[in-house]
């Protein structure tokens, strides 16, 4: 085996390990070596996972809350332990559905994370890239994970799969761009000092950062509420610093209704048999509506902590 996919395989045995027993992340059973070539194959738990193309198109506003929330569990479990996990798209989040259990599998692009260290920035999936990979800036951390969430949450709740369709790098930047605006772009790399590559030049144009009131339509409307469309703007930011942290999304109005049914099943789970009821109505209404009944946006609702750099 060349030297250098030994390595990367190491690599992903390590970050295996040190996850080990991490909420939502996908466990390591065990490695085993073919005999002959010597090639280790690493084997996992199980996971009745239905393709995302199909699923997505079926869940609720109430099922997309809860399945960000298990994945933000796994994130913020991942950073704590100072692993960044560099590829997360819907290809790495495996549902069982029928049991609602989540797990973030796929480590073969997840590295510690060093303060101040320059990273490769030919990570993550083209529709899932952060802008600072885009424009090559390599100290990039955490929060690259963030965008990647954003990204997801955008194609849930706006059933728009990839939210952000560029045909390659350089077209990918220009599709975010087109969303969040060329002025604030030049914000961002002028802050970072960012050298721009010329071939921006000729295709970047001109474009003013759009309401994400544009991408709600009749057919995703009832996934759509101000405290999504509050919590997807605090993703989808250029400046990387500006992002929530994984912890800091997990306490955002949108899960709310989440963290009650949480809440309350464990009460339930504790509480005594004669005195126990059935868990919480998960159908109860959910969030705010994003319109109101004049047309008018309804204000985002403020969030319990606001981004830190």
């Amino acid at each position: 085996m060349a030297p250098v996919k030994k390595k990367k395989i190491k690599r992903e045995i390590k970050i295996l390990e040190n996850l080990r027993g991490g909420t939502n992340i996908i466990t390591l059973l065990d490695v085993v070596k073919d005999p002959i070539s010597r090639t280790p194959a690493l084997v996992f738990e199980y996971v009745n996972n239905t393709d995302f193309k199909q699923l997505y198109q079926t869940l609720t506003d109430y099922d997309i809350r809860y399945y960000l929330y298990e994945l933000l569990k796994a994130l913020d479990y991942c950073h704590s332990q100072g692993i960044m996990h560099r590829d997360v798209k819907p290809h790495n989040v495996m549902i069982d559905h029928e049991k609602r259990t989540l797990r973030l599998i796929d480590w073969g692009l997840a590295e510690f994370y060093h303060p101040r260290q320059e990273y490769n920035v030919r990570v993550a999936s083209r529709y899932f890239k952060g802008p600072e990979l885009l424009v090559d800036y390599q100290c990039y951390d955490y929060s690259l994970d963030m965008w990647s969430l954003g990204c997801m949450l955008a194609s849930m709740i706006f059933r728009k799969e990839p939210f952000f369709h560029g045909h390659d790098n350089y077209d990918q930047l220009v599709r975010i761009a087109k969303v969040l605006g060329t002025e604030e772009l030049f914000e961002y790399i002028d802050k970072y000092q960012i050298d721009l590559d010329p071939r921006f030049n000729d295709i970047l144009g001109r474009h003013s950062k759009k309401r994400w009131e544009r991408f709600v339509h009749s057919e995703n409307q009832h996934l759509v509420s101000a405290e999504s469309v509050d919590f997807l703007d605090k993703l989808l930011r250029y400046d990387h610093q500006e992002r929530l942290t994984a912890k800091e999304a997990m306490q955002h109005p949108y899960f709310y209704p989440v963290v009650e049914n949480e809440q309350r099943s464990k009460q339930d789970l504790t509480a005594s048999a004669a005195n126990s009821g059935t868990p919480g109505n998960l159908s109860a209404p959910l969030g705010t509506p994003l319109l109101n009944n004049s047309g008018a946006v309804s204000s985002p609702p403020a969030t319990t902590q606001s981004a830190q750099s």
